[in-house]
Order: C-alpha cells, then structure tokens, then sequence
C-alpha cells in the first residue's frame, strides 16, 4: 500500500481528504497541517507521494517543492485553491508532477496519483539499472570496463579473463558474431602486462589471399611490382604488445601455415628479404565459426588450432542473457543521448518486454543498433514502441513468428519498411541514415539496391 503525505494548512481540507482516502481504501494516508514541521516529516515518513498545498504561512508549497527536490526522489501534487497559470508553471519547474486547483475532481486526482506513482516507480527502476552499471564500470576498471553484465555465467568468465590476461598464453574468443568478441580482446590487452604495448587489429576477411605475406611479415622495397618502400607488417606494429586476430576462420588454408610458422618460431622474413627478424607478439584470435568441425572437413588446420586455443573463452548469445537485455538498453541509450545530445529519461515497460522477448540474432550488437535508432527517432521523454524498428516488434503475440502463417510479413518486407522509415527521418541523407541503421555507407547502398529504392 503507497504512504501518501497530504500538506495543507486547513484542517477541512485535511479531514475531507481522509475521509475521501479512507472509502477508497488503496493508500496509507498520512496529514500535516503545520508546514514547519514539513522537512523532518518527509524525511523520516517514507513517503511515495505527497500532496502539497501552496499557499501556507512559515514554510511555503515552493520552499517544500524545492527541498523535495535537493534531497529526495519522491512525487509530488500541488492542490491549490488559485487557479494561477504562473504559480503552475513555477510549481511544475520546481518538480511538480501535477498541477489541480480546488474543489479538486476525485477522478481526476486518483488518476494523477497513479501516473505520479508510476512514473516515480519508473524513475527509481531506472536509477537502480544505472546504478548498477555504474558499479560493473567500477568493478572492472582495471580493464574490464565497458563489460556490461549481471549474468552469473557471464561474470565467471570475467573472472576467468582477469586470470587469463594476466598470463602470456595466446587466447582464442569464440562466440556468435555481435556477442562483444573485439571489446573482450581489448580488455585482456589492458589487463595484461602488456597494456603500455600496442594493441594491433586485423578483420581475417579483409585481406586477399596473395597480400597476407606482405600485409603480415612486411615488405622490402622492390620486392614486386609496386613495392616502392619498405613496409611493416602486423607483427612487427604489434611486437612488445597484443596482434587481435578478428575471425580467424577466415584465413584461407595456405596462409595458415605461414601464420603458424611464425607462432611456432617467433620468427619471420620480409618479402623480399632473407633476414631473419624475431618478434614478441601474444596473440588473441576470435571466431563466430566451429573450428573443430572446419579440422574434421580439412578446412582449418589442427596444429594451428592448438597454437591458437592455449586459452579459451566462449561467449554466451544475448539470447542466454537475457537478464542483462534491460541494463544494457539503459547503458546504450545513456551512450546514444550523449552522442546525439538528446534527453531520454527511461524506457517505457511495454518497450523493455518487447526488447527481453526478442532473439537478438545479432546479439549485443544488434541491441545497441536498436536503441542507437531509436533514440534518434523518440521525439518524447520516454523511449516507446512507436521507434523500435518493425523487426524487433513483429513478433508481439508470439516469442517468434510461425512459419508460413498467413498474414505475416517476410523479414526482408520489415526491413525495406524501416529503411524507408529511416531515411524519410533523415531527409534522404544516406550517411545519416546508414549510421542510424548500423551499416556503412556502401552497405546501405546495398541493402537500397537490394529492394529497389535505389
């Protein structure tokens, strides 16, 4: 049962409202008429609401108003007998939730009561979830920050990386893509005893086939056609620090066998070039793909593998977390508010439900892009449905939409809609656009051309 303080100098209109109270029978009332005594009572009354008069002598409704703002996070309603446009305006600056001259309409009070709790309800959830991001930022700021978690199987293996990263041991971080592969190498470089030493990264994908002894090992000049200087390569840039390996699944088969030459030995030759150039390098690889199922088909190499997996981590899907889905929706949309210098309070309930019952293919990645949309998109104080992208809402009546049922939209259907919907918000800007949706400009440009608007 809500405690409800009421604060007016009139005994009538104390007593008419305990009455009032009293038949209706949801709160635990408690009145003040001497408005002196207004501080120390809130301070020890625990108190959900109170309902406050303006006009009382000593103490007034603003002096009240603005203590309850310094020091507490608590609902308040002016009920006043002047209906004054200015005192309202003033009363709602001061923090005011509600704003109702007398004789006061019950209906109308009860409702603004409900919605003052609520939203009190609302600001306390979300300065819980803040408070506990702000304590994991504190909790890993040796160089786990950033780990956003209170998934127990998550934080045991956060204590397994602060072990890890202490030792010299090549890692290998396998996970689905988006689940913050890239962000758990970082923090094992800045953990370890090699956090003053650089920190090289390299997307396995981006790097033809032919180019990976040049791109890698370096060059010397003249060495090809087009070799005009001498070149370093990643082990060298990297060499005193950490070489992050990103997908290493990727890496075609003979290239392979040059990257273990060089784990084996610690050792590598210049294109070009027979001196030999040692090298001290730890190196963190990470894959969305089954390593040992790609060494049963000939696709990996074993021997690689077992230079690689000196130290493993696997990373659950957001998926398997899904306690972590409401303090991670808090910690982007704190990010994105600052990013785009927007003023969104908190996350309306009906939003965190859809947001905890949906799959999240692209796991922590796919979330951030979600709120990174929406926050552009929200033109109120709360985040709502109405700027959640379609493919996240589709699915309402259903944790997952039935296969082949009548009626329903194609994925790629929802995701045309949200690309309209996103550059109609952006006025055709495309690189505005791109960066809402979470894509390069190129791959904007495809996914355009892919369902006909370009």
């Amino acid at each position: 049962m809500n405690r409800i303080l009421i604060i007016d100098d009139n005994e009538a209109v104390l007593n008419h409202f305990l009455v009032f109270f009293a038949q209706d029978g949801r709160f635990e009332v408690e009145t003040l008429q001497d408005s002196s005594r207004a501080f120390s009572v809130i301070d020890g009354g625990d108190f959900d609401l109170i309902l406050l008069d303006m006009d009382m002598p000593t103490v007034t409704g603003r002096d009240i108003l603005r203590y309850v703002r310094e020091k507490h996070d608590l609902g308040v309603i002016v009920i006043t007998g002047v209906e004054d446009v200015s005192l309202a305006v003033d009363a709602m600056k001061l923090g005011a939730y509600d704003y109702i001259c007398k004789p006061v309409d019950k209906n109308r009070l009860l409702t603004s009561m409900e919605r003052a709790l609520e939203h009190s309800r609302l600001r306390g959830q979300v300065s819980r979830l803040r408070g506990e991001i702000a304590q994991e930022k504190l909790r890993h700021e040796a160089g786990f920050h950033g780990i956003v978690t209170r998934d127990p199987a998550l934080l045991r293996i956060l204590g397994r990386l602060e072990q890890i990263a202490r030792s010299g041991n090549n890692v290998l971080i396998q996970g689905e893509s988006g689940t913050g592969k890239e962000l758990v190498a970082h923090a094992i470089h800045r953990a370890s005893p090699r956090a003053a030493g650089p920190f090289i990264a390299v997307n396995m994908a981006e790097h033809a086939a032919d180019l990976f002894a040049s791109e890698f090992f370096g060059h010397e000049r003249g060495a090809f056609t087009g070799a005009h200087r001498q070149k370093t390569g990643f082990f060298e840039e990297a060499d005193g620090g950490t070489l992050f390996l990103d997908e290493i699944g990727d890496l075609e088969a003979v290239n392979q066998a040059k990257l273990l030459r060089v784990l084996q030995e610690g050792e590598f030759f210049h294109v070009g070039s027979t001196q030999r150039r040692g090298v001290d390098v730890r190196v963190i690889a990470t894959t969305n793909r089954d390593l040992p199922a790609m060494i049963e088909a000939g696709g990996f190499r074993l021997d690689l593998y077992y230079r690689l997996n000196i130290s493993s981590i696997h990373l659950p899907p957001l998926r398997e977390r899904k306690g972590d889905v409401d303090l991670l929706a808090y910690f982007f949309l704190d990010r994105h508010c600052r990013r785009n210098d927007r003023r969104i309070e908190y996350i309306e309930d009906d939003v965190l439900e859809i947001l905890e019952r949906y799959d999240y293919p692209g796991n922590v990645r796919e979330l951030e892009n979600i709120i990174a949309s929406a926050v552009v998109l929200e033109k109120k104080r709360a985040l709502t449905r109405r700027s959640l992208p379609p493919a996240v809402t589709a699915g309402l009546n259903g944790s997952r939409l039935p296969a082949g049922a009548h009626g329903f939209k194609t994925l790629s259907e929802l995701e045309r809609e949200h690309i309209i919907r996103v550059l109609d918000h952006t006025s055709g800007n495309r690189t505005a656009a791109a960066r809402i949706l979470g894509c390069s400009r190129v791959g904007l440009h495809s996914k355009l051309k892919k369902h006909g608007l370009d």
